[in-house]
This record gives structure tokens, C-alpha cells and sequence, in this order.
């Protein structure tokens, strides 16, 4: 028999922020949906980037982030029990976005050339698993450092690397034309390249999670990061906040769409059950002979009611309540007495009863 008890316990908390901006565009082609439910070891987001023009950027980004989000709501539960292997069923949610856009283009001929970047997170416990493709990035700000996590499947790092080697200037590099080209994307064909490590990594108490579109990356790595250090103590809507209105400050007449995510790792204090073995130990609750119905999710403890040890069958025993009436026969009374002490009569109302 096991006895439950509470005991505090530190366990990873998480503040969840999201926020959206159009820029200088005059529409959003940005998608962002997450699921962080209370009470829950695993929480999900999903953000796309779509592109195309006006409509099809849109649909595209819809399309992607409600698939991709249904997906992944449908195993919910497996996901949040730790039986599901994460990465596959990051890579199975994005086949079916694709092949989601895919049927969309064959019937309507004006979503010819539509696509979207797709950045998904999971995060079960303390582990960080990703799924990405296109140039949406996934941001970890640890130690006051700031690094991306995932690649980046456009031109820029091809771009940066001809900057290192000295075949064009740092100007020409961070103003090329060819820069923000996507090199992979969900676009209903073959996906050429996909982001989706096998090893999740471990987040860390005081660490930010920033998932979001290529638009805050008119932002430097400095910026963002000076933003973080200066905000790292608020809540994720204060950070979130922040880095939009650094954005906006920048007043860049070309400023893409940006949605962002921004996740703060904290450290909170939870009652968690421990289980002491007391087999050996008398029980001193009487055992009920009926035991409530506990829900289906719950564990059942069955509860057999201890077998009463056999008894002796009762003996009526009837006492007159008059005495004999003088009438009654002696004789009669006398031979009864006379079988010894093994049979008893008593006389009431007339009638003999016997106890062997």
C-alpha cells in the first residue's frame, strides 16, 4: 500500500507573451497561435510567415499554423504524458501543412506561388524541441548572450560568409538584394530543407524564448539583446512590448511584419505527491464496504472488504412471559424434564419449545 503525500518542489514556470505588428506594409501575412495550458507539462506555439501578395501570403500563413496547430492539439495529451516521440511528430504536423497548401493551390488559381516559413516549438518540462523551415528565427537569450538556435534557410548566411571572405562589404552584404531569398519553404511541393533536431535542448531558470518572424530581425542582435537585459526582470508582456517598440522607433520605411513569442523561464514551487511504502504497517481506518467511482483519468483502487469469520447460527431463545397456567399438563411436563439436561422445554401459550 503506497501513502501519498506533498512535498514543495521547484519546477519550471513559464510566462508567455505574443504580439504582433504590421509595419510598413499594408497587411499582415504573419500567423501565430500557442498553447500553454495551467496545469500541463507541455506547451506548444506555431508562427508562419507567409508569402505570395496581400491574400495568398495570408491564406498561406493560415493554413500552415491551423494544420500544423491541429496537428499537434489532436496528440495533446500523448504529447503531455511523454509517450510521443516529439521530433516525429513535429515532422508528420508539417507534412500535413504542406500537403494542406498543396490542395489549397490546385483548386484556386490565384494562390499560384504561394508559401510560408513555419517555426514550431514544443516544450515538455525543462525540453525544447523545434521544427522550422524558411528564416523565421528561434532566439535563446541565456547569461545575457543572445544566439539563434535554428538555421537560417535563406541567403542571408551564404551572404554573411562572402562578407567574412571578403568578396563584398559589410554594406553591400546587409543591404543585398538577394538576402531575405528563401532557400526552403512550405509551399506544397517537396520541402527541401527542415530544421528538427533530435535532442531537445534544456532551458534554464532566467532564460528568454523568443520565436518569431524575419521582421524583428530588422533589429540587431545587439539591440535585441540590450533590450532583454534591460527588461529581463519584468513580466513577458513587458519584453514582448519592448522589442515592438524598438521596432517602431526604427521607423524603417521597409519594415516587414513581425510576430513574436516571447517566453520567460521562471522557477515556481509545486506540491508534488511522493509515495512512502506503509505495507507493513497495520492500517487503523476501518475498511469501507463500498469504495466511490473515481474518474477514468484517476488511478482505481479497488478496496475487498475483509470476510467476516464464521459464527455460531443464532439460537432463538424465547422466554415466557407468564407463568404456566395451572391448567397445563404435568404429566406431560415432567417426561420432557426427565430426557435430561440436553433438552429444555418451556411452556408458552400452550406450546412446547425445545433447545438441543
Amino acid at each position: 500500500m503506497l501513502d501519498g503525500r506533498q512535498v514543495n518542489a521547484e519546477v519550471l514556470s513559464f510566462d508567455v507573451s505574443t504580439v504582433a505588428l504590421r509595419g510598413a506594409r499594408e497587411y499582415q501575412e504573419d500567423s501565430l497561435i500557442s498553447s500553454f495550458a495551467l496545469g500541463q507539462d507541455t506547451g506548444f506555439a506555431v508562427l508562419a510567415d507567409g508569402m505570395g501578395g496581400h491574400a495568398s501570403g495570408h491564406i498561406a500563413s493560415t493554413l500552415v499554423v491551423t494544420e500544423m496547430f491541429a496537428q499537434l492539439k489532436m496528440k495533446d495529451l500523448m504529447l503531455d504524458e511523454g509517450v510521443l516521440n516529439i521530433p516525429t511528430a513535429l515532422e508528420t504536423a508539417a507534412e500535413a501543412a504542406n500537403k494542406r497548401v498543396s490542395e489549397y493551390a490546385e483548386t484556386n488559381d490565384e494562390a499560384y506561388g504561394m508559401g510560408s516559413t513555419l517555426l514550431s516549438v514544443v516544450i515538455r518540462q525543462e525540453k525544447l524541441f523545434w521544427i522550422s523551415v524558411g528564416d523565421s528565427p528561434l532566439l535563446l537569450f541565456r547569461d545575457g548572450e543572445l544566439r539563434q538556435l535554428n538555421k537560417d534557410h535563406s541567403m542571408a548566411p551564404e551572404i554573411d560568409m562572402m562578407v567574412k571572405a571578403g568578396a563584398m562589404t559589410e554594406e553591400v552584404g546587409r543591404d543585398h538584394p538577394d538576402r531575405n531569398t528563401l532557400t526552403s519553404a512550405i509551399t506544397g511541393s517537396r520541402i527541401p530543407k527542415i530544421d528538427c533536431p533530435e535532442r531537445p535542448i534544456a532551458l534554464q531558470p532566467e532564460d528568454i524564448l523568443i520565436v518569431a518572424s524575419d521582421g524583428i530581425q530588422y533589429l540587431s542582435n545587439e539591440v535585441i539583446a540590450r533590450t532583454l537585459k534591460q527588461t529581463q526582470t519584468g513580466r513577458g508582456v513587458d519584453i514582448a512590448n519592448a522589442l515592438i517598440e524598438e521596432i517602431e522607433e526604427l521607423k524603417h520605411p521597409e519594415q516587414d511584419n513581425t510576430a513574436c513569442m516571447v517566453v520567460k523561464v521562471g522557477v515556481s514551487l509545486q506540491e508534488q505527491p511522493i509515495a512512502i511504502d506503509i505495507a507493513d504497517k497495520p492500517v487503523l481506518a476501518k475498511v469501507p464496504d463500498e469504495v466511490e467511482e473515481r474518474k477514468p483519468s484517476s488511478r482505481i483502487v479497488r478496496i475487498v472488504p475483509k470476510k467476516p469469520e464464521p459464527k455460531e447460527p443464532e439460537i432463538e431463545r424465547i422466554h415466557h412471559q407468564q407463568e404456566p397456567s395451572a391448567s397445563a399438563n404435568e404429566d406431560q411436563l415432567e417426561d420432557a424434564l426427565a430426557e435430561g439436561e440436553r433438552r429444555k422445554a418451556y411452556w408458552y401459550r400452550g406450546q412446547r419449545f425445545y433447545k438441543d
